[in-house]
């Protein structure tokens, strides 16, 4: 229909211009005389040029879009260059180029505008490049670049819609959060969960042949010297456990503050060698076991940059439905959530019951009320950790499990 209605305006602007010629002629023929002649040779080269630009394809100009990187972290600069080429140098009075953005990309901030003028004339190749800043997180798409062209008395006007596909990503941000883990006891016999650990590399107990993943501070290079291989130090073993990050996606005007915190807490723990586990679950259920190499934490933070608030179910209702399986029991976890509620408290001291630790970050944008602060003491009489991260919260947290 587009097309259609497109075919109609060029047609009617074609028969315009003739019949503006067609009058100019006319006038002179009949009028007469060296004013009415020399007003139509004047409008002559305009005439012709517009009917040259007519059939000018503009379609066949060569349009590039090139970025900067193709993954970005929030805060970053997106600096894209449009780059037009074209073979045939027709002179041109003016060109507009446009990369159109999304919804989600034009509200960020401009440093300088996605829309140029340009004034061409014979040129073959022209290029900008403009920068936006604050990429909102996710997954965007650019698909479209606007051409715009035309005579110069605005008779005959051009428009062209160039495809030119690119994808990028941009992952949260996050914040500097200090891992202070606790020893962990139970209830039964307050017997401690001595579990594996990383290694401490101010404590070296011995060396031993090189393995693959050692890191290459640990090498000693004495050691290897002498046997003329290379050897690594054996570091005394600590206490550690798993972790595992439960991310509340009900929908929340605090969620990506709520993406933010899980960002950093996966960092956190991860870069303390703790092993971690994340869950996620909205339209889509994610779940990633406990590991902590780094292909993980690409992973989990790949799913953080495209996640959503898109369910409506509170968490108490997701945790109810067997959501901490067995293969994740005997761990800290970790919930992230805006929303504290009675259902939420009591699940929460249901599963504490057991031989499970939880740690609960509220993520609030505005004060507690008075019935979420009592929910909060009641919580912590049960000896579950609650740390509630405001708007007026730095940005280095301390936290501890």
């Amino acid at each position: 229909m587009n097309r259609f209605l497109r075919k109609i305006r060029i047609g009617w602007k074609f028969i315009s211009l003739l019949l503006l010629t067609l009058a100019a002629f006319s006038y002179a023929m009949f009028q007469g005389g060296f004013v009415s002649w020399f007003l139509f040779y004047s409008f002559m080269p305009f005439a012709i040029y517009s009917l040259l630009l007519l059939i000018y394809p503009v379609r066949s100009f060569e349009v590039t879009r090139k970025v900067n990187q193709e993954q970005f972290t929030y805060g970053q600069r997106f600096v894209a260059t449009i780059t037009v080429k074209r073979k045939i140098p027709f002179p041109l009075f003016y060109l507009i180029v446009e990369d159109e953005l999304t919804d989600r990309l034009q509200s960020s901030r401009k440093l300088s505008e996605p829309k140029k003028m340009f004034f061409p004339w014979f040129k073959r190749e022209l290029s900008y490049e403009y920068v936006l800043q604050q990429i909102p997180r996710g997954e965007h798409h650019l698909s479209t670049i606007r051409l715009r062209t035309g005579d110069l008395f605005g008779l005959i006007e051009k428009e062209v819609f160039v495809h030119v596909e690119h994808r990028f990503l941009v992952y949260p941000s996050t914040i500097d959060v200090t891992y202070k883990p606790k020893q962990r006891q139970f209830e039964q016999g307050m017997s401690s969960n001595k579990a594996r650990y990383l290694q401490d590399s101010t404590i070296a107990v011995g060396i031993r042949e090189y393995q693959p993943g050692d890191k290459f501070a640990w090498i000693d290079w004495k050691a290897t010297a002498r046997r003329d291989s290379l050897m690594t130090k054996e570091f005394e073993q600590l206490q550690s456990h798993d972790v595992v990050i439960i991310m509340d996606r009900v929908q929340s005007d605090v969620f990506e503050r709520i993406v933010l915190y899980s960002a950093s807490l996966v960092r956190s723990l991860l870069k303390s060698g703790a092993r971690v586990g994340f869950i996620s679950i909205g339209s889509q259920k994610h779940i990633f076991p406990l590991k902590a190499d780094d292909q993980h934490l690409k992973n989990i933070f790949y799913h953080l940059a495209k996640v959503d608030c898109d369910i409506r179910k509170p968490l108490s209702s997701l945790l109810e439905g067997g959501l901490l399986n067995t293969e994740m029991k005997q761990v800290t976890n970790i919930i992230v959530t805006g929303h504290i509620t009675l259902d939420f408290v009591r699940r929460i001291e249901y599963l504490g019951g057991g031989q499970q630790m939880f740690v609960v970050f509220v993520i609030k944008q505005d004060a507690m009320t008075k019935e979420e602060q009592v929910l909060i003491e009641r919580l912590t009489k049960r000896h579950i950790e609650v740390n509630v991260v405001t708007g007026h919260t730095s940005h280095k947290e301390v936290m501890s499990s």
